[in-house]
Formats: structure tokens, C-alpha cells, sequence
């Protein structure tokens, strides 16, 4: 069974406490979207899709969806005062210019130095890798949301991915449902401890070595 609402908003919401005011913030598809429900107005955030939006808001109220409002997912979403409408081919320039003050993305595996696997399993359809790899390799600040590790129990943060890559070393941080743990100079550090969770229980679930630099338990 996959993550409960429960869980997958307890990382949205810790991925939020990383975005600071008026940045220009892109989310991706999955537990990403989630994050824009935790940002405060006051913020003065702006989010990006790339399908075309700047000014994202959260989730609207149920009744109050426009079919013409929709994150790069297809799901509902507001829009906050001031907020812009483009073309994709904008949508991308913004990211591939470095406009991107952070990018929060799901994955499939994360190696230990950042590598990112997010776009494809072998022998699995898929519509394409949509734009992970452009905002992988352009956003300042590259936040990873996932499970620890796989339904049957196997990790997902490996000393090196099993599968095609989509970025290399690309990530800066990881936040799952067990730990928040950070990438520099191609070293993961474990920074905190997520509720319910030990060290060694992070320790043991996790295949990439880990340096401990605990900041915070919650």
C-alpha cells in the first residue's frame, strides 16, 4: 500500500518550511502539489507550472473548481492575486533560464549523491518525462518528496540508482516520511527525524551511506 493522506501531508508541509517570501517556486506531480496548501498568503510566493501558470494558489474548495484551472497533474488549483497565464514554450523558457528559486519533485530512487530516477519504470508505459529533467538541472534548489522504500520494504535511497537516470546529481534535499536529509559535496547527511521514526530505523532503511548531522527531531 502507498503512503496515507496523513503521511503525505506531514512531507508537503515540512517541504514548505523551506520556501521562503517571493520566491518562484515550481511543484511536481504527486505529494509536490500538496505543498502549495501550506504556504501562507503573506508569503508573497509565486507558483509555477508548466503548463502554464505563475501565481498558483492551493487546492479550491469542492464546488468551487474552474475547468480551465489545473496544474501541470490536471488537478484543480486557485490562483492568487496578481497571478499570469503563458504558453508552455514560456512555461519552459522561465525554467531554463534559472528563474527557479526551487523545484520540489517526486522520484522513484535517489542516489546518495543526488542522482534522480523519476520519469520511468522498464516495461511500463508512460506519456513522456515531462519537464523533471529541465527543472532538475535549472531550479537553485532541487527538493526530492517519496516514500522511504518501496511496498515490499526495499529501499529507495541507493548508493546508486537502478533506474534511467533523470538528472544527475541533481538533488539538494530528500524529505520522506522517515527523515530530512540533505546532499552537499556529494555527501547525504541526515539532518532530522521524522515522528514515529529512530535513527537506526532511518539508518537500516536506507542503502546510501549516511553522515549524521541530526539538527532537529520531531
Amino acid at each position: 500500500m502507498g503512503m496515507g493522506a496523513e503521511t503525505r501531508k506531514l512531507i508537503a508541509k515540512r517541504a514548505s518550511e523551506e520556501i521562503g517570501p517571493l520566491m518562484m517556486v515550481n511543484l511536481g506531480i504527486g505529494i509536490p502539489t500538496l505543498v502549495a496548501d501550506y504556504l501562507p498568503r503573506s508569503l508573497g510566493v509565486m507558483l509555477h507550472t508548466e503548463n502554464g501558470i505563475l501565481g498558483m494558489g492551493g487546492s479550491p474548495e469542492v464546488g468551487e473548481e474552474d475547468g480551465n484551472l489545473s496544474n501541470a497533474g490536471g488537478y484543480p488549483v486557485s490562483i492568487i492575486p496578481g497571478a499570469s497565464f503563458f504558453d508552455s514554450a514560456e512555461a519552459f523558457g522561465m525554467v531554463r533560464r534559472g528563474y527557479l528559486d526551487i523545484t520540489i519533485l517526486g522520484a522513484l530512487e535517489v542516489s546518495g549523491r543526488g542522482d534522480i530516477a523519476n520519469w520511468i519504470v522498464p516495461g511500463k508505459r508512460v506519456p513522456g518525462m515531462g519537464g523533471a529533467i529541465d527543472l532538475a538541472q535549472k531550479a537553485k534548489k532541487v527538493i526530492v518528496l517519496m516514500s522511504h522504500t518501496t511496498k515490499d520494504g526495499k529501499p529507495k535511497i541507493l548508493k546508486e540508482c537502478s533506474l534511467p537516470l533523470t538528472v544527475k546529481e541533481g538533488a539538494n534535499m530528500i524529505i520522506t516520511e522517515r527523515a530530512v536529509m540533505k546532499i552537499e559535496n556529494g555527501c547525504l547527511k541526515l539532518i532530522e527525524i521524522m515522528p514515529g521514526y529512530t535513527v537506526e530505523e532511518v539508518i537500516d532503511s536506507t542503502e546510501a551511506e549516511l553522515e549524521i548531522e541530526l539538527v532537529r527531531r520531531h
